[in-house]
C-alpha cells in the first residue's frame, strides 16, 4: 500500500508541480527550508484514494509525499538537461491548502479529541506569539553491544522529547541489547538535527460566534520556514494535523494531556479588506442605484445613511458621521516611508440615553474584523498588549487595538479608562502601531484600525467650559479623534413628544421597525438590510480612491486657516490633524457617493461635520446634533447651507449658479 502511494504522489508531483520543484532545485541555497503549495482540490481531482489517505492519516502519508518529492528530484539532477545546475534539496515540505469546505475538513471552532489524528484547516486570530527558538528534532545513539548508530526523532506530542530507546535497531542481526549511547555531534551535524520551533496561540474568531459564546483557544506548533509568518492580531487559517500532548509524567503529579495542531501551512488573510465577496451582479446593483439617483444623489446617499441603526430616529449628523468613520479615507506614503492613516476615529460624548452604545454595536456588525470592549474592564494591557509569562517564557498576547488590526475598535465608556491608561492609545491612534519593550521582548505591532469611542461628560456639561474641562481627557488624545460629536439631552417638548410616539409605535407595531427612518424621512425608500449594507461598505473602500481637486482643497485650507486664526480656538482641536482629517472625511464621502474626486460638495460636507463638532462653531452655528432630523429636500437644504458656508470661507466663486 505505501508502494502505491507513493507512486501515485510522485505522478502527482510530477503533473502539477513540476515547474516548482524544477526552480526549487536551481536554487543555490541546499540547507535552506523550501515548500511546495498543493491544492487540496488538484489532489481530490486526480486520486481520490491519495487525497483521503492524507486527510485521515496525515502523519505516514505527508511524509510519504515528501519522500516522493526528494526522489523527484533525484531523477532530475540526474537527467534533466539543466543537471549541472541542480543541487537536491533536503528541506523541501510539502504544504496543503485549499481544503474542501465540508464540516469534515474546516473549522472555525476549536477542534475537538474526535478529530485527534486528521488534517484539518481552522480559521481563526492569533492572539499571542512565542519566542522563535531552536529545538531537537532527533538524536545519534550508539548500541554499547554491537556499536550500531541510529537517530531516534523527537516525539513533537511530548513537547519535542527525545526519548531513549528501548531496543536495538540493527534489522539484520538483533542484539536486543538495553544500552545505548548519546553521541554528540558536531556543529555541522548539530545543525541538521534541530529546527526552528514556534508556537502560536489562536483564537476563534467572535464575529463567526453565536451570542453569549465565550471563545475558545488552542496552541498551534510551527516549524522551521513556519515561523514568524504570523503576529499578533492576524487573522489567519491553518493547516495541520491535530494531536494531543502531554509532559513525562511525574509522582504526585496529574498528568496534563491537551490538545494542540501540528501545522502543515498558514495563510494569513492581512491583505485581503474583507471576507466579504462583492460579486459582479451586486456591483451592477449598486451602479444602477446611482444612476436611478443621478440627478438627486443626496436623496440617494441619505437611503444609505438612514440604513445605519434604522430603529433610532433622527441623528441624522451622528448616521453621516458613523458612516463616513466606517468607510475611512485613503492611506497615503511618501518615498521616506511615513505614512498618513486613512482611518478615522470619531468619539460620541452624550448624556446617558443618547442611543452611544447602539451605534457602537451596529458598526460591529457592519465591519467583519470588529472588537467592541467597555473602558471599565479595560486596562493598557487589554487595549494594547501584554505580557505572559507561559511555561517559563515570556510571550505576548494581543488586546483589543491589536486585534482589531484592518477593521473597527469600539470602546464604550471611554471616560472610565484610568488617566494613565489612555496615554498607551496614544501611538496606537495615529502612527497606528505599538511599540513594545515589555519583559526582554522589543517589538512593533500594527493597529490600523478605525476606533469608535463613546463616553459621558465628567458631571453636567458645561457649554461654557472647553471640551478638554467636561471630558477631563488630556489635548493630545483628543486631537486624534477626527470627530467629537457632542449629545446633549436638552427639554425639548416637541422633540420629546416625537420621540415617544415613534418608540410606542414601534411597540405596538414591530414591523414599523423596519421602516424606522422613514418616519423621521417621508421621502426616503426602505433601508437597506445590514448585509447590503455591509457589502456596500466594502465595495466602495476597494473600489475608490478618491484624489482632490482644486475647488476642494480651497475649501478646506481655508476653513484650516479660519480656525487656526479664530480668537476662541481649542488648541486641543486645532491642530494640524484638523487638515488631515477634513482631508479624511472629504474623500470617505466621495467614497460613499461612489466617486473617484474628491468635489467641492465632499469637501463642503466634511467642514460641516467638523464644524458642527467644533466647540463655538464659526459657520453654521451652535448646533444641536441630538435633534437633528432628516431633511425633507435634502437637495435644497445642502445647497442652501453650501451657499452659506462658502461665502462665509470667502469662496463664493465656487458656488454653482
Amino acid at each position: 500500500m505505501m508502494v502505491i502511494l507513493s507512486q501515485k504522489s510522485k505522478n502527482f508531483l510530477l503533473e502539477y508541480h513540476k515547474n516548482q520543484i524544477l526552480d526549487i532545485l536551481l536554487l543555490e541555497n541546499a540547507e535552506s527550508h523550501y515548500s511546495i503549495h498543493v491544492d487540496a482540490n488538484n489532489l481530490i481531482h486526480f486520486d481520490t484514494e491519495l487525497a483521503y489517505s492524507i486527510l485521515e492519516t496525515p502523519g505516514n502519508t505527508i511524509y510519504i509525499v515528501e519522500e516522493a518529492c526528494q526522489r523527484l528530484q533525484a531523477d532530475f539532477e540526474k537527467s534533466h538537461a539543466l543537471a549541472e545546475n541542480m543541487i537536491v534539496k533536503p528541506n523541501t515540505h510539502v504544504r496543503f491548502i485549499n481544503l474542501p469546505a465540508t464540516p469534515d475538513c474546516t473549522r472555525t471552532t476549536v477542534p475537538g479529541s474526535e478529530d485527534i489524528g486528521r488534517l484539518i484547516a481552522l480559521s481563526g486570530t492569533v492572539i499571542r506569539n512565542g519566542q522563535v527558538k531552536m529545538v531537537e528534532k532527533r538524536r545519534k545513539f550508539r548500541c554499547t553491544k554491537c556499536n550500531t548508530e541510529f537517530y531516534v526523532q523527537a516525539e513533537v506530542e511530548q513537547y519535542n522529547l527525545v526519548p531513549k530507546p528501548t531496543k536495538c535497531v540493527d534489522g539484520k542481526d538483533p542484539c536486543n541489547s538495553t544500552s545505548f549511547a548519546a553521541i554528540p555531534s558536531d556543529a555541522a551535524e548539530s545543525l541538521s538535527n534541530c529546527m526552528d520551533y514556534q508556537e502560536l496561540k489562536v483564537q476563534e474568531q467572535v464575529n463567526k460566534l453565536s451570542i453569549g459564546t465565550i471563545p475558545r483557544s488552542i496552541m498551534v506548533i510551527m516549524e522551521n520556514d513556519l515561523v514568524d509568518v504570523a503576529k499578533s492580531g492576524d487573522d489567519v487559517t491553518i493547516v495541520g494535523t491535530l494531536i494531543s500532548r502531554w509532559r513525562p509524567v511525574q509522582a504526585n503529579e496529574r498528568p496534563d494531556i491537551t490538545l494542540a495542531l501540528h501545522a502543515n501551512s498558514i495563510f494569513t488573510h492581512n491583505d485581503k479588506i474583507s471576507q466579504v465577496t462583492v460579486t459582479a451582479e451586486v456591483q451592477g446593483e449598486f451602479r444602477r442605484f446611482w444612476q436611478e439617483y443621478a440627478l438627486a444623489p443626496l436623496v440617494g446617499r441619505n437611503i444609505i445613511v438612514g440604513s445605519i441603526c434604522p430603529q433610532i430616529y433622527g441623528l441624522y449628523i451622528v448616521k453621516l458621521a458613523v458612516a463616513l468613520v466606517l468607510i475611512s479615507g485613503v492611506e497615503t506614503s511618501d518615498r521616506s516611508g511615513t505614512r498618513t492613516r486613512g482611518e478615522a476615529h470619531l468619539l460620541l460624548v452624550g448624556d446617558p440615553g443618547t442611543a452611544k452604545s447602539q451605534f457602537l454595536k451596529f458598526a460591529t456588525k457592519l465591519v467583519s474584523r470588529s472588537v467592541l470592549t467597555t473602558g471599565i474592564g479595560s486596562t493598557s494591557a487589554g487595549l494594547t498588549v501584554t505580557a505572559i509569562k507561559d511555561g517559563g517564557e515570556w510571550q505576548l498576547e494581543a488586546g483589543a487595538l491589536v486585534l482589531a488590526d484592518r477593521g473597527l475598535c469600539c470602546i464604550d465608556e471611554f471616560g472610565s479608562i484610568r488617566e494613565h491608561e489612555k496615554t498607551a492609545i496614544h501611538e496606537a491612534m495615529e502612527q497606528q502601531s505599538i511599540s513594545v519593550a515589555k519583559a526582554g521582548i522589543v517589538c512593533k505591532l500594527n493597529t490600523r484600525c478605525t476606533v469608535l469611542a463613546a463616553t459621558n461628560p465628567k458631571g453636567k456639561y458645561d457649554p461654557d467650559q472647553s471640551i478638554t474641562v467636561n471630558l477631563a481627557l488630556g489635548s493630545p488624545l483628543l486631537s486624534r479623534f477626527d470627530l467629537v460629536l457632542v449629545l446633549l439631552d436638552s427639554n425639548n417638548e416637541e422633540w420629546d413628544r416625537t420621540i415617544s410616539s415613534f418608540i410606542l409605535d414601534s411597540e405596538t407595531n414591530p414591523r414599523s421597525r423596519s421602516s424606522a427612518h422613514n418616519t423621521s424621512d417621508p421621502t426616503q425608500g426602505n433601508p437597506w438590510s445590514i448585509d447590503k449594507l455591509q457589502t456596500y461598505i466594502m465595495y466602495v473602500k476597494a473600489t475608490f480612491s478618491p484624489v482632490s481637486t482644486p475647488g476642494s482643497e480651497r475649501v478646506l485650507t481655508r476653513y484650516y486657516q479660519m480656525q487656526r486664526q479664530t480668537d476662541s480656538r481649542n488648541s486641543a482641536r486645532t491642530t494640524i490633524r484638523l487638515l488631515e482629517s477634513l482631508i479624511r472625511l472629504s474623500q470617505a464621502h466621495a467614497r460613499l457617493m461612489a466617486r473617484d474626486k474628491v468635489t467641492v460638495m465632499d469637501a463642503v460636507v466634511s467642514v460641516m461635520l467638523v464644524d458642527a463638532s467644533m466647540q463655538g462653531s464659526t459657520l453654521i452655528g451652535p448646533a444641536d446634533i441630538l435633534h437633528t432630523t432628516f431633511p425633507d429636500d435634502p437637495e435644497e437644504e445642502f445647497r442652501a447651507q453650501q451657499n452659506a458656508v462658502l461665502e462665509k470661507l470667502g469662496l463664493a466663486s465656487l458656488i454653482e449658479t
